[in-house]
């Protein structure tokens, strides 16, 4: 809201500079966003009276006047403005003046007549945009001769405040001028307002319909008014400091009463109305032309001001062009009323309408505002735009009226939030002059709230309402007293950084898709999942909480391949959901999904598609990250998602962990997929589980090495060889590696030949040959009873 200081300053004047009224503002709690003069600089401009007014001899638009400036003697000067006339009042820039932009006055001849200065308009003098309405008129009882800044009182500033939606009590000149009152401990002079005794007898009916959305509605019939009357000058000058624009003088009168008061109003030509005035909600189909020609097609929730012929108005928002005041306008049919905030939140922008009315409504308005606010606007109509006023009517249900909150204010609860003990007199004082009723008892206050006050209804609000009038710089700084011990760390506990870190480093991109997938995925991947249904889905392919992570990477792999990405690599982390609401399981795991090139493109990379292994080297280099290798292993098993033969099932100290493999081929049919894909699946809780680590000294002695090659059935797992091979491989085997499969010439149909390397160091002496053979042919002896698999010469 914008305000001027000096009409605040008519209201209450602390004997604070213009910085110091602001900054006070803002530490109170409504923030202070702009200080601004209220007009652009210029000097030497002055009352001037028009004398006399002749056709320029040379030019058809322009005119030769004279004026009076109260220098003693008559100034002649060249006007291009259509509407400057005899005997009228303007302001005039004297030789030697400086307008806005540094425009220096000067003399100068137009079209051969000698012009000794400037007659001036109101955008000349920065005082509006609009170059289009001539000069600017000034009232008859102008002073002549008088500064024009001064007359206009212009050494003026514009403070703009950014209220927080709570505070809509401060939305008016009363109600700021209330704050800065308290403040300041002074009393705030408004200005008088006297009830109009009605001069004629003319009524209109209101009936309510939607008491609960209107409980309180005020109308009053005004007859003989001069609607084409001027508005006065000081109120449009009040009117433009505040952000607002001079319409007419009906318009301006509501506007400046919602400005000083903070209740909107609305006027209708009385001619225009049909019955009685009715307040209900909009009926089904029903349309309204606003005030500004767009033609709104009304909604069952929106609350409208009606008569016998329909809507008139969106209540609390914007009036209805055809039953607006006009230029023809003779008898206007003055409203004020309450709304309910609920009411009228949301429904202004539902329409894409934002007006300085709803923005009061939806925040709150005083509801015993209303007669004050009837009878300022009859008294300023009057007075502007003569006429009679009629008796006021009003409709109102109590049952509906918000009732006055009472609440309990502990001073050991005071004194506990503030660290601070406030006199209990100081305490009362502040509530009171905030316009709450005080009583005390025993150390503790019992307060009403004012009816302008929406945003207090706990005791924690009063408290937040006397620390900001005392003052938060006031009150004491201390520091937060807290135990803060370090908290303790499992070291053998992954976090999920590492993990996220792992899958960068091996150029993977982090997907982060929705928990609920379409339930056709769902079952072509995971055709015996059951996870819940949702009542309320966001849309039909979102309608099932996910199973599995694979579904959700598989249509994230497909987006980025409709995108001309061939080469994929994504992983993601989160929760997958089993079984029904009642006995539903939701369990955390890591998913990545790869698919085209092996290498990124480059003219040294190579050119072949990722396959099983690949993904595997993936998953095994985070299962190394724990340090607990040995407890995970991959067992050939079948997932009805995963190609048979290239799927395994993932072992944790030998229970189910997840599942590695290549998309099923009929997966990929069915999906429409183009493209091999390989995926894995573990549990996070498994995956983050690891071994602290320990320090082993480096031996200083050599490694001994020995390659073997055995063959085996081909359907034996690898696996299987190793661990048989380490059963008599000695405590001092440093590593075994495989490092040659090889199927074909040489090896009988049905086997493999599996090449390992098994490499010993001892770590306080050399290990000698015989050592190393003897546990060669013990390995040798175990793996053929084992497995039947034979040593290649």
């Amino acid at each position: 809201m914008k305000f001027s200081e000096q009409w605040l300053r008519e209201w209450v004047s602390p004997q604070l500079d213009t910085q110091a009224v602001a900054d006070q503002i803002t530490m109170a709690g409504l923030e202070v966003d702009a200080v601004e003069p209220v007009a652009a600089s210029f000097s030497g401009v002055v009352v001037a009276e028009v004398l006399t007014r002749e056709s320029h001899p040379n030019a058809d638009k322009l005119s030769v006047c004279t004026v009076d400036d109260g220098s003693g003697s008559s100034v002649q000067v060249v006007c291009g403005a259509p509407n400057v006339d005899v005997g009228q009042k303007v302001p005039f820039a004297r030789v030697g003046g400086v307008l806005p932009d540094d425009f220096k006055i000067k003399k100068a001849k137009l079209r051969g007549v000698e012009s000794q200065g400037m007659i001036c308009s109101a955008s000349e003098l920065g005082l509006e945009e609009d170059t289009s309405a001539g000069i600017l008129e000034l009232p008859v009882e102008a002073p002549v001769g008088m500064d024009f800044r001064e007359y206009m009182h212009l050494n003026d500033m514009t403070i703009e405040v950014d209220l927080t939606p709570n505070r809509g009590d401060c939305l008016s000149i009363k109600g700021l001028a209330r704050e800065v009152g308290v403040l300041n401990r002074q009393a705030v002079s408004a200005p008088e307002v006297l009830v109009v005794p009605a001069a004629i007898n003319d009524t209109f009916a209101v009936d309510l319909e939607a008491p609960d959305q209107c409980p309180r509605y005020l109308g009053r019939v005004i007859t003989g008014v001069n609607t084409g009357a001027e508005t006065p000058l000081w109120m449009v000058e009040r009117l433009r400091r505040s952000g607002i624009r001079s319409i007419d003088p009906v318009v301006d009168i509501t506007n400046y009463v919602m400005l000083e008061l903070g209740q909107p109003m609305h006027a209708f030509d009385r001619d225009n109305l049909s019955g009685g005035i009715v307040v209900r909600m909009a009926r089904p189909g029903e349309v309204l032309t606003l005030l500004d020609g767009q033609e709104i097609a009304l909604r069952p929730e929106t609350l409208v001001i009606a008569d016998q012929t329909g809507p008139l108005a969106m209540a609390g928002i914007m009036g209805g062009e055809l039953s607006g005041v006009s230029e023809t306008t003779r008898t206007i049919f003055l409203e004020a009323a309450f709304f309910s905030p609920v009411a009228i939140a949301g429904q202004a922008r539902s329409y894409g309408l934002h007006t300085d009315a709803s923005h009061r409504f939806e925040r709150g308005v005083d509801p015993e505002l209303t007669p004050l606010a009837i009878e300022r606007a009859t008294r300023l109509l009057l007075e502007i735009c003569g006429g009679q006023a009629g008796p006021v009517v009003e409709a109102k249900s109590e049952a509906a009226m918000p009732t006055a909150k009472h609440i309990k204010l502990r001073g050991e609860r005071l004194e506990k939030a503030l660290s601070k003990r406030l006199a209990d007199d100081d305490v009362s004082d502040i509530l009171e002059r905030l316009g709450f009723g005080v009583r005390e008892s025993e150390g503790n206050w019992l307060v009403q709230v004012p009816s302008w006050r929406f945003d207090v209804s706990i005791e924690e609000d009063l408290i937040e309402e006397v620390a900001r009038i005392h003052g938060y710089n006031n009150l004491p700084v201390r520091r937060p007293a807290a135990r803060l011990s370090l908290r303790p760390t499992d070291e053998a506990k992954l976090s999920l950084g590492q993990l996220r870190r792992q899958m960068v480093a091996r150029g993977f991109q982090e997907a982060i898709t929705y928990s609920f997938v379409a339930p056709e995925l769902q079952s072509a991947m995971l055709p015996d999942a059951v996870s819940p249904v949702l009542a309320n889905p966001i849309s039909a392919d979102m309608s099932v909480m996910r199973a599995s992570l694979m579904p959700g990477l598989v249509r994230a792999m497909e987006h980025n391949l409709n995108r001309q990405q061939s080469r994929v690599r994504l992983f993601e982390t989160g929760l997958v959901f089993n079984g029904e609401l009642d006995a539903l399981s939701q369990v955390p795991m890591m998913g990545a999904l790869v698919c085209g090139s092996r290498d990124p493109e480059g003219w040294s990379g190579a050119k072949a598609s990722v396959d099983f292994y690949d993904l595997k080297g993936d998953l095994e280099s985070l299962l190394t990250l724990g340090g607990n290798r040995d407890a995970w292993r991959f067992e050939p098993a079948e997932h009805p998602a995963l190609h048979p033969g290239q799927s395994a099932q993932v072992m944790f100290e030998g229970k189910p962990a997840g599942w590695i493999g290549t998309l099923h081929p009929q997966v990929r049919a069915t999906l429409g997929l183009k493209v091999d894909a390989v995926v894995f699946e573990v549990r996070l809780d498994h995956l983050s589980q690891g071994d602290v680590p320990a320090f082993e000294p480096l031996s200083r002695f050599p490694e001994v090495r020995r390659d073997l090659a055995f063959t085996l059935p081909a359907d034996r797992p690898v696996q299987t060889l190793l661990d048989s091979a380490k059963v008599k491989a000695g405590e001092y085997l440093k590593d075994i590696t495989l490092f040659d499969v090889y199927a074909g010439k040489g090896v009988a149909e049905g086997y493999k030949s599996i090449a390992l390397g098994l490499t010993w160091q001892h770590p306080s002496r050399t290990l000698n040959d015989e050592e190393i053979n003897q546990l060669v042919e013990s390995i040798v002896a175990q793996v053929q009873a084992e497995l039947g698999a034979e040593l290649r010469g």
